[in-house]
């Protein structure tokens, strides 16, 4: 199907695929990319950030490029949070879960990362983690919410009742749990070599959460399911989270370059993903990648699709950060 007929089809409506950008401003090759039918979603990362005010431009550029696609990022505080200078330096999650009055303090982290990120243009983050931390994973460690699936359940709901506060949806990650397997799926493939009943508590917050709206699925190969990677598991997407665990929201994988999720080419990943129940997937730090993927991904939109994407766009900004007392609340709150 070629361009005329993608926008025949789709109109103005976004796509089942993120893509990245690779400097402070949009670039024309870019901007095509953004407007491309199959386009739904950006992801920035500290490549993208020099300050604020440059945040904001560049942001309202993305959207009046594509009008209608969402604007993303990893920051969840601690040591993953794309922007530094001028936001305020969130905690990571373990350490705040760890400390005083955890609940509140969650809250409120849950509040500011959202109001600052939507005071600059930017309409939704990856988080919560929803991996428990069973002192195995380096890549999850302190990012992890708690060390069982009732200590992330309760912590994980406080940080989405701050996210909502200030204006936005959720993300939990990495389903169904990444905290086991030791590997880095950036650069390998993980394995989590438990039985089933063993990696049921990973999979219990997807199903008990207030307000989870949308996950993130993990590139980890799992011997409860004959060795397969999440994001392609049909069994694992539709049987489990769908059918048995009742999540209704959207399901993102993640980035199909990392090495977790190798395998064939860039567009026979992607439609495997698709098939296995994922709704979005995202091509970061290959432009080349996201362009290939583009021009050859067959897709048909489903009303489940445009209802998902739909509940993650962010409440309008109504007020500045400075001159809001939740939020000026919720900074004295965090800081206690």
């Amino acid at each position: 199907m070629g361009w005329k007929d993608l926008v025949m089809t789709h109109g103005n409506l976004p796509g089942p695929v993120c893509v990245d950008i690779e400097g402070l401003v949009l670039r024309e090759k870019e901007r095509e990319r953004l407007r491309h039918p199959l386009t739904g979603m950006v992801i920035l990362f500290t490549r993208n950030y020099a300050d604020r005010k440059q945040l904001k431009a560049l942001c309202d550029d993305i959207h009046r490029t594509r009008p209608g696609i969402l604007i993303s990022v990893d920051h969840e505080g601690g040591r993953v949070q794309r922007f530094r200078q001028g936001f305020t330096e969130v905690p990571a999650m373990a350490d705040i879960a760890a400390g005083k009055d955890p609940v509140a303090r969650l809250e409120a982290a849950g509040m500011i990362l959202a109001s600052e990120l939507r005071e600059c243009g930017v309409d939704f983050t990856f988080a919560p983690v929803l991996d428990i931390d069973w002192g195995r994973s380096g890549v999850i460690g302190n990012r992890s919410l708690g060390k069982s699936s009732a200590e992330v359940v309760k912590n994980a709901n406080a940080l989405i009742r701050g996210l909502r506060k200030g204006g936005m949806a959720s993300c939990g990650k990495h389903f169904p749990g990444h905290g086991w397997a030791e590997a880095d799926s950036h650069v390998a493939l993980p394995t989590d070599d438990r039985h089933l009943e063993e990696l049921r508590e990973d999979m219990e917050p997807y199903s008990k959460l207030e307000n989870l709206t949308s996950l993130m699925t993990a590139h980890v190969s799992y011997n409860a399911f004959g060795g397969e990677v999440a994001t392609f598991s049909k069994r694992l997407l539709q049987d489990v989270l769908r059918f048995h665990l009742g999540f209704d929201g959207l399901v993102f994988s993640d980035d199909l370059t990392m090495k977790g999720a190798s395998g064939a080419d860039i567009t026979t990943q992607a439609e495997k993903a698709l098939a296995a129940g994922c709704d979005m997937v995202l091509v970061c730090n290959r432009p080349d990648l996201a362009d290939e993927l583009l021009s050859k991904l067959k897709w048909t939109r489903t009303p489940e699709f445009d209802r998902r994407f739909a509940a993650l766009r962010p409440a309008r900004v109504r007020m500045a950060c400075k001159d809001n007392l939740e939020y000026l609340t919720a900074k004295v709150r965090l800081d206690c």
